[in-house]
């Protein structure tokens, strides 16, 4: 990848906002795309108990916002 705001960067924040941790997955970085989506999934999974869901909900948006401002 480029630089911060590359289309690289870009595709890989699109995909990081459908499926969490596939940005950082596009970019390489497999060991950060692996916890994104396992913390992520996990805080979706418990939704129920609210708290985890909203820390879901703030996980990916950081997740998807670390594949959009990565410099290699």
């Amino acid at each position: 990848m480029s630089q911060q705001g590359s289309a690289g960067n870009v595709i890989a924040a699109i995909a990081s906002f459908f499926i969490p941790g596939l940005g950082q997955l596009v970019q390489g970085r497999v060991l950060a795309a692996l916890l994104f989506f396992v913390f992520i999934g996990a805080g979706y999974a418990m939704w129920f108990f609210i708290i985890p869901g909203i820390v879901g909900v703030l996980l990916h948006i950081w997740c998807i916002v670390d594949a959009a401002t990565y410099k290699s």
